[in-house]
Protein backbone atom coordinates (compact mmCIF):
# COMPACT_ATOMS: atom_id res chain seq x y z
CA UNK A 1 0.00 0.00 0.00
CA UNK A 2 0.92 3.12 -1.01
CA UNK A 3 1.22 6.14 1.58
CA UNK A 4 -1.92 7.61 1.32
CA UNK A 5 -2.34 10.61 3.73
CA UNK A 6 -5.88 10.74 2.97
CA UNK A 7 -7.14 7.68 4.19
CA UNK A 8 -4.99 8.61 7.69
CA UNK A 9 -6.97 11.78 7.86
CA UNK A 10 -10.45 10.13 7.38
CA UNK A 11 -9.44 7.58 9.93
CA UNK A 12 -8.21 10.60 12.26
CA UNK A 13 -11.67 12.14 12.01
CA UNK A 14 -13.96 9.63 12.55
CA UNK A 15 -11.63 8.49 16.21
CA UNK A 16 -12.63 11.73 16.86
CA UNK A 17 -15.99 11.78 16.37
CA UNK A 18 -16.20 8.25 18.06
CA UNK A 19 -13.88 9.28 21.05
CA UNK A 20 -16.47 12.22 21.69
CA UNK A 21 -19.59 10.75 21.35
CA UNK A 22 -18.35 8.07 24.13
CA UNK A 23 -17.18 10.88 26.11
CA UNK A 24 -20.77 12.69 26.03
CA UNK A 25 -22.04 9.63 26.82
CA UNK A 26 -19.76 9.09 30.22
CA UNK A 27 -20.45 12.97 31.10
CA UNK A 28 -24.19 13.86 29.92
CA UNK A 29 -23.04 17.08 28.68
CA UNK A 30 -21.97 18.17 25.40
CA UNK A 31 -18.24 19.10 23.85
CA UNK A 32 -18.03 22.22 22.09
CA UNK A 33 -17.50 22.16 18.21
CA UNK A 34 -14.76 24.75 17.15
CA UNK A 35 -13.06 24.49 13.94
CA UNK A 36 -10.00 26.67 12.73
CA UNK A 37 -8.08 27.27 9.55
CA UNK A 38 -4.57 28.84 8.97
CA UNK A 39 -3.45 30.35 5.86
CA UNK A 40 0.49 30.93 5.58
CA UNK A 41 0.33 34.72 5.99
CA UNK A 42 2.80 34.87 9.26
CA UNK A 43 6.57 34.15 9.01
CA UNK A 44 5.65 30.09 10.08
CA UNK A 45 4.40 29.50 6.93
CA UNK A 46 1.99 26.91 8.53
CA UNK A 47 -0.90 26.10 6.72
CA UNK A 48 -4.17 23.70 7.67
CA UNK A 49 -6.44 23.67 10.02
CA UNK A 50 -8.82 21.31 12.44
CA UNK A 51 -11.66 20.48 15.30
CA UNK A 52 -11.42 21.15 18.50
CA UNK A 53 -13.91 19.42 20.84
CA UNK A 54 -13.48 21.22 24.20
CA UNK A 55 -15.51 20.90 27.28
CA UNK A 56 -15.08 22.69 30.36
CA UNK A 57 -17.51 22.39 33.59
CA UNK A 58 -18.98 18.83 32.69
CA UNK A 59 -20.69 16.70 35.39
CA UNK A 60 -17.33 14.38 34.92
CA UNK A 61 -14.74 16.20 33.10
CA UNK A 62 -13.68 19.60 34.57
CA UNK A 63 -12.23 20.24 31.38
CA UNK A 64 -11.04 18.01 28.42
CA UNK A 65 -10.23 18.37 24.96
CA UNK A 66 -10.05 15.67 21.99
CA UNK A 67 -8.29 18.00 18.55
CA UNK A 68 -7.69 16.86 15.28
CA UNK A 69 -5.40 19.36 12.92
CA UNK A 70 -3.95 18.50 9.94
CA UNK A 71 -1.24 21.20 9.20
CA UNK A 72 1.74 21.57 6.10
CA UNK A 73 4.42 23.91 6.84
CA UNK A 74 7.63 25.07 5.02
CA UNK A 75 10.36 23.85 7.28
CA UNK A 76 10.19 21.18 9.81
CA UNK A 77 10.33 22.46 13.69
CA UNK A 78 13.77 21.73 15.85
CA UNK A 79 11.70 19.42 17.76
CA UNK A 80 11.09 17.26 14.90
CA UNK A 81 14.85 17.38 13.18
CA UNK A 82 16.39 16.78 16.91
CA UNK A 83 16.68 13.07 16.49
CA UNK A 84 16.76 13.41 12.77
CA UNK A 85 19.28 16.25 11.60
CA UNK A 86 19.18 15.78 8.30
CA UNK A 87 15.45 16.12 7.72
CA UNK A 88 15.81 19.85 8.79
CA UNK A 89 14.35 22.10 6.24
CA UNK A 90 12.01 19.68 5.20
CA UNK A 91 8.64 21.15 4.41
CA UNK A 92 6.02 19.03 6.35
CA UNK A 93 2.47 17.63 6.14
CA UNK A 94 1.25 16.62 9.69
CA UNK A 95 -1.83 15.49 11.35
CA UNK A 96 -3.21 13.72 13.98
CA UNK A 97 -5.65 13.22 16.97
CA UNK A 98 -4.30 14.36 20.68
CA UNK A 99 -6.65 14.43 23.46
CA UNK A 100 -6.18 15.29 27.30
CA UNK A 101 -8.84 15.13 30.07
CA UNK A 102 -8.89 16.26 34.09
CA UNK A 103 -11.97 14.81 35.38
CA UNK A 104 -13.27 16.69 38.34
CA UNK A 105 -13.29 13.65 40.88
CA UNK A 106 -9.67 13.11 42.58
CA UNK A 107 -10.26 9.61 42.11
CA UNK A 108 -11.16 9.57 38.35
CA UNK A 109 -7.35 10.20 36.76
CA UNK A 110 -6.59 12.02 34.07
CA UNK A 111 -5.17 10.79 30.56
CA UNK A 112 -3.63 11.85 27.22
CA UNK A 113 -3.54 10.27 23.85
CA UNK A 114 -2.35 10.98 21.19
CA UNK A 115 -1.99 9.25 17.60
CA UNK A 116 -0.59 11.12 14.75
CA UNK A 117 1.26 10.79 11.23
CA UNK A 118 4.34 13.06 9.41
CA UNK A 119 5.33 13.88 5.91
CA UNK A 120 8.36 15.30 4.69
CA UNK A 121 9.10 16.24 1.74
CA UNK A 122 11.89 17.79 -0.53
CA UNK A 123 11.84 18.25 -4.18
CA UNK A 124 13.90 15.52 -5.65
CA UNK A 125 14.32 13.64 -2.87
CA UNK A 126 12.40 10.61 -1.85
CA UNK A 127 9.24 11.42 0.73
CA UNK A 128 10.10 10.58 4.32
CA UNK A 129 6.94 9.36 6.70
CA UNK A 130 6.42 8.22 10.23
CA UNK A 131 3.61 7.34 12.50
CA UNK A 132 3.62 8.32 16.32
CA UNK A 133 1.42 8.08 19.29
CA UNK A 134 0.37 6.29 22.50
CA UNK A 135 -1.38 6.97 25.54
CA UNK A 136 -0.95 7.48 29.46
CA UNK A 137 -2.51 7.32 32.44
CA UNK A 138 -2.14 10.20 35.72
CA UNK A 139 -4.14 9.30 38.52
CA UNK A 140 -3.93 10.84 41.78
CA UNK A 141 -5.14 7.92 43.79
CA UNK A 142 -3.81 4.46 43.22
CA UNK A 143 -6.37 1.24 42.15
CA UNK A 144 -4.02 -1.58 40.92
CA UNK A 145 -7.35 -2.96 38.96
CA UNK A 146 -7.35 0.35 36.90
CA UNK A 147 -4.19 0.38 35.83
CA UNK A 148 -3.92 -3.20 35.26
CA UNK A 149 -7.39 -2.41 32.93
CA UNK A 150 -5.08 -0.03 31.16
CA UNK A 151 -2.37 -1.44 30.51
CA UNK A 152 -4.05 -4.76 29.31
CA UNK A 153 -6.02 -2.53 26.55
CA UNK A 154 -2.30 -1.46 25.65
CA UNK A 155 -0.86 -4.85 25.63
CA UNK A 156 -4.07 -6.20 23.61
CA UNK A 157 -4.00 -3.60 21.14
CA UNK A 158 -0.32 -4.28 20.57
CA UNK A 159 -0.11 -8.23 20.80
CA UNK A 160 -1.39 -8.80 17.05
CA UNK A 161 2.17 -6.77 15.77
CA UNK A 162 3.98 -9.49 17.65
CA UNK A 163 4.96 -10.05 21.61
CA UNK A 164 7.96 -7.81 21.40
CA UNK A 165 5.78 -4.69 21.03
CA UNK A 166 4.21 -3.62 24.44
CA UNK A 167 6.83 -4.24 26.31
CA UNK A 168 8.90 -1.89 24.13
CA UNK A 169 6.27 0.44 24.10
CA UNK A 170 5.69 0.60 27.65
CA UNK A 171 9.21 1.54 28.34
CA UNK A 172 9.75 4.12 25.93
CA UNK A 173 6.63 5.42 27.69
CA UNK A 174 7.86 5.03 31.32
CA UNK A 175 11.10 6.96 29.84
CA UNK A 176 9.46 9.31 28.24
CA UNK A 177 6.60 10.32 30.37
CA UNK A 178 9.38 11.12 32.99
CA UNK A 179 9.83 14.63 35.03
CA UNK A 180 13.96 14.62 35.07
CA UNK A 181 13.83 17.66 37.09
CA UNK A 182 11.64 15.69 39.73
CA UNK A 183 13.02 12.62 39.56
CA UNK A 184 9.46 11.08 39.37
CA UNK A 185 7.23 9.68 36.36
CA UNK A 186 4.34 11.81 35.78
CA UNK A 187 2.17 8.90 36.19
CA UNK A 188 1.88 5.01 35.61
CA UNK A 189 2.66 5.38 31.63
CA UNK A 190 0.98 3.22 29.25
CA UNK A 191 2.68 2.95 25.73
CA UNK A 192 4.09 5.25 23.55
CA UNK A 193 5.67 4.93 19.69
CA UNK A 194 7.23 7.72 17.24
CA UNK A 195 9.11 7.15 14.14
CA UNK A 196 7.46 4.35 13.22
CA UNK A 197 7.75 3.66 9.29
CA UNK A 198 9.95 0.21 9.12
CA UNK A 199 7.30 -1.81 8.88
CA UNK A 200 5.82 -0.36 5.82
CA UNK A 201 2.70 2.05 5.34
CA UNK A 202 -0.28 -0.79 6.33
CA UNK A 203 1.28 -2.32 8.86
CA UNK A 204 2.49 0.62 10.66
CA UNK A 205 -1.26 2.72 10.05
CA UNK A 206 -2.74 -0.81 11.39
CA UNK A 207 -0.69 -0.60 14.32
CA UNK A 208 -1.90 3.85 15.21
CA UNK A 209 -5.25 2.32 14.27
CA UNK A 210 -5.02 -0.27 16.75
CA UNK A 211 -3.69 2.03 19.78
CA UNK A 212 -6.67 4.74 18.77
CA UNK A 213 -9.08 2.63 18.93
CA UNK A 214 -7.98 0.93 22.28
CA UNK A 215 -8.27 3.71 24.02
CA UNK A 216 -12.09 5.03 24.63
CA UNK A 217 -13.29 1.33 26.23
CA UNK A 218 -10.38 1.20 28.43
CA UNK A 219 -10.69 4.79 29.87
CA UNK A 220 -14.83 4.49 29.89
CA UNK A 221 -14.11 1.73 31.95
CA UNK A 222 -12.25 3.35 34.34
CA UNK A 223 -14.32 6.64 34.45
CA UNK A 224 -17.63 4.42 35.14
CA UNK A 225 -15.94 2.92 38.42
CA UNK A 226 -14.77 6.07 39.84
CA UNK A 227 -16.27 9.61 38.93
CA UNK A 228 -19.20 8.46 41.66
CA UNK A 229 -16.86 8.21 44.55
CA UNK A 230 -16.91 10.55 47.65
CA UNK A 231 -14.19 12.88 48.40
CA UNK A 232 -13.31 15.90 50.17
CA UNK A 233 -11.48 18.68 50.35
CA UNK A 234 -8.43 16.64 51.10
CA UNK A 235 -8.17 14.77 48.01
CA UNK A 236 -9.37 17.83 45.91
CA UNK A 237 -6.16 19.88 47.05
CA UNK A 238 -3.91 16.88 46.48
CA UNK A 239 -5.49 16.49 43.41
CA UNK A 240 -4.66 20.53 42.13
CA UNK A 241 -1.20 19.92 43.77
CA UNK A 242 -0.98 16.66 41.54
CA UNK A 243 -1.68 18.45 38.44
CA UNK A 244 0.94 21.00 38.62
CA UNK A 245 3.10 18.21 37.06
CA UNK A 246 1.57 17.04 34.57
CA UNK A 247 1.91 21.19 33.62
CA UNK A 248 5.55 21.07 34.50
CA UNK A 249 6.02 17.73 32.15
CA UNK A 250 3.58 19.46 29.41
CA UNK A 251 5.42 23.39 29.17
CA UNK A 252 9.18 21.81 29.86
CA UNK A 253 9.18 18.15 27.82
CA UNK A 254 6.61 17.30 25.65
CA UNK A 255 7.66 17.03 22.33
CA UNK A 256 4.16 17.44 20.82
CA UNK A 257 3.76 20.76 22.83
CA UNK A 258 7.17 21.93 21.03
CA UNK A 259 6.40 20.92 18.19
CA UNK A 260 3.07 22.97 18.05
CA UNK A 261 4.14 26.17 19.68
CA UNK A 262 7.64 26.25 17.27
CA UNK A 263 5.88 24.92 13.87
CA UNK A 264 3.75 28.41 14.52
CA UNK A 265 0.41 26.26 15.49
CA UNK A 266 -2.64 27.51 17.52
CA UNK A 267 -2.26 27.91 20.98
CA UNK A 268 -5.66 27.43 22.28
CA UNK A 269 -5.77 24.02 20.74
CA UNK A 270 -2.04 23.38 21.62
CA UNK A 271 -2.43 24.34 25.31
CA UNK A 272 -5.89 22.75 25.98
CA UNK A 273 -3.73 20.32 28.05
CA UNK A 274 -3.63 22.66 30.64
CA UNK A 275 -6.27 21.98 33.70
CA UNK A 276 -8.49 24.49 34.77
CA UNK A 277 -7.02 24.46 38.46
CA UNK A 278 -3.62 24.00 39.84
CA UNK A 279 -1.60 24.47 43.08
CA UNK A 280 2.26 24.46 43.78
CA UNK A 281 3.85 24.18 46.95
CA UNK A 282 7.31 24.66 47.92
CA UNK A 283 9.10 21.19 49.01
CA UNK A 284 5.64 19.79 50.17
CA UNK A 285 5.53 15.89 50.80
CA UNK A 286 2.14 13.72 51.91
CA UNK A 287 2.25 12.56 55.49
CA UNK A 288 3.50 8.98 56.00
CA UNK A 289 0.91 6.24 55.46
CA UNK A 290 -1.79 8.65 53.96
CA UNK A 291 -2.85 7.65 50.52
CA UNK A 292 -1.61 10.11 48.73
CA UNK A 293 1.86 9.43 50.28
CA UNK A 294 0.88 5.42 48.89
CA UNK A 295 0.95 6.93 45.31
CA UNK A 296 4.33 8.43 45.18
CA UNK A 297 5.66 5.21 46.81
CA UNK A 298 3.37 2.64 45.64
CA UNK A 299 2.60 3.78 42.02
CA UNK A 300 4.69 6.04 40.75
CA UNK A 301 7.45 3.84 40.50
CA UNK A 302 8.79 1.65 37.66
CA UNK A 303 6.63 -1.32 37.73
CA UNK A 304 4.95 -3.92 35.47
CA UNK A 305 0.89 -3.81 36.33
CA UNK A 306 -0.24 -6.83 33.94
Amino acid sequence: MATDSNTVRAFLIDLQERIVAGLETLDGGEFARDEWSKAPADRSGLAGGGIGRIIEGGRVFERGGVNFSHVTGPALPPSATAARPELAGRGFEAMGVSLVLHPRNPYCPTVHMNVRFLLAQRDGAEDVWWFGGGMDLTPYYGFEKDCARFHGACRDALAPFGPEVYPRYKKWCDEYFYLKHRGEPRGIGGVFFDDLNAPGFEASFALMRAVGNAFLPAYADIVQRRHEMLYGETERDWQCYRRGRYVEFNLVFDRGTHFGLQSGGRTESILMSMPPLVKWRYDWRPAPGTPEARLMSDFLIAREWI
